[in-house]
């Protein structure tokens, strides 16, 4: 396995640039996600690691070695696409050693490497069967398994799971997790799906217009993200964010109702602000002088039950362990958890 490096990358298509100089090192061994919405640059930043698009500028480096000239087939890299991309006229066993044959590597250590990718991923009773004999979920595992035979320094994911259904995705989410745990493999998944992100990756990098918001952990990012970009891009279902001003100890809403501020807080009077507190973050309690929601919507989901409805007149969600038994319309008082709370700048988003 290897390190990666990227410095000042950018990439141009004709005038227009995509890429605005970014920077990430990813470290030997580490699951580092690319996330953001669909048009930010992720793909085209993981198909120049793999050299599959030019570099117009900055460099991309494995182990220290600059590989910007270097062919995608001598990368040694191994890239997972979105499509299974497998050869129907082959069997399994053939598609997952295609790559071995081209490389001319001996028919014994071939059939070896076949047998143990075929163990790892639960495919060896099917190393005979051909892509139309497969779910969607054996396919994608097909897919990996030709990529694992190759024992890259690097595996590359390109939205690999986005082709198939709710529940295979939860399923092979945790497999490619388990997968990554064993092989210690460095991987670079790119995904527009956070909770991917979120339960697979060391590391996130959240991108926006081809440039980097934030990297870190998936907690730090949801705990501690540096605007409001990332604060309403990472978890789900989003962070609640109400308009406002700093007026003395408290914020006020346009309506005139108030929020409490977090300890220590400070500004100017009048300071136009975004108040961000997650859903989670709330409590139903009872007692005078509580911040009032107003329900609109009840959506009871067997573990909780998320409550979407307005508070100071500005909309809100929060979610509840407790099965509750509220309709729509009823008023009920609310905590807020003040240590959660994340106050952003109206003008630029960034975090106070």
């Amino acid at each position: 396995m290897a390190n990666v490096s990227v410095e000042n990358l950018k990439k141009n298509y004709g005038t227009v640039e995509v890429i605005h100089g970014i920077d990430i090192d990813i470290q030997n061994g580490e699951f580092v996600a690319l996330v953001g919405p669909s048009g930010c640059g992720k793909s085209t930043l993981l198909r120049m690691i793999a050299g599959l698009e030019d570099v117009t500028g900055g460099t991309v480096s494995i182990d220290n070695d600059v590989i910007n000239d270097i062919a995608p087939r001598d990368r040694d890299i191994a890239m997972v696409f979105q499509s299974y991309a497998l050869y129907p006229h082959m069997t399994v066993a053939q598609n997952m050693g295609f790559a071995l044959k081209l490389a001319k590597v001996p028919a014994d250590e071939t059939e070896a490497r076949i047998r143990e990718a075929a163990a790892t991923l639960n495919l060896t009773d099917y190393l005979e069967r051909y892509p139309r004999e497969l779910s969607g979920g054996q396919r994608q595992r097909v897919a990996m398994g030709r990529a694992i035979v190759r024992s890259p320094k690097v595996f590359l994911f390109d939205e690999p799971l986005s082709n198939l259904d709710a529940k295979l995705r939860v399923r092979m989410r945790t497999e490619i997790k388990s997968l990554h745990q064993r092989l210690g493999a460095t991987s670079i998944y790119v995904t527009h799906d956070q909770i991917e992100a979120m339960t697979m990756a060391d590391r996130i990098v959240v991108m926006r217009g081809g440039n980097i918001e934030q990297i870190g952990s998936p907690l730090e990012l949801y705990d501690a993200p540096v605007n409001e970009f990332v604060a309403t891009f990472i978890g789900s279902p989003s962070i609640n964010l109400l308009e406002g001003t700093i007026n003395g100890a408290v914020f006020e809403l346009s309506d005139g109702s108030t929020l409490p501020l977090p300890a220590g807080v400070t500004g100017p009077d009048g300071r136009a602000v975004k108040y961000g507190i997650r859903p989670e973050h709330f409590e139903i309690v009872q007692g005078e002088g509580m911040t009032v929601m107003k329900v609109d919507v009840v959506e009871p989901t067997g573990n909780e039950t998320i409550l979407s409805g307005t508070i100071g007149g500005q909309e809100v969600q929060i979610t509840q362990q407790e099965r509750l038994n509220l309709r729509p319309g009823q008023e009920i008082p609310v905590s807020l958890r003040l240590t959660a709370v994340h106050l952003f700048d109206a003008l630029t988003g960034q975090r106070i």
